[in-house]
């Protein structure tokens, strides 16, 4: 969709008549205000998956893995989860 000089200049045209001359400079520092906002807003939001995503990851880790486990470890960690189970 390629806007055209014209088209450009009947935009801002009725753009001036609807708000005004006076009034643009307040429209336009609210429109960049909400702008900043919603990037910080994304921002925050990606940080908050990040920390949630390693949370995860660092919680795996520490789960020990079945298949790497002796028959002697596994049965130790049988005996440690059915006592916190019980606890």
């Amino acid at each position: 969709m390629n806007f055209g000089t014209t088209e450009i200049i009947l935009i801002v045209a009725v753009i001036f008549l609807l708000f005004g001359a006076s009034r643009l400079p307040q429209l336009a520092k609210s429109l960049g205000q909400s702008r900043k906002a919603f990037k910080e807003g994304m921002r925050e939001a990606e940080e908050e998956f990040e920390m949630e995503r390693k949370k995860e990851l660092a919680e795996k880790a520490q789960t020990p893995q079945l298949s790497s486990m002796s028959d002697e470890e596994l049965a130790a960690e049988l005996r440690r989860r059915a006592e916190a189970k019980q606890s």
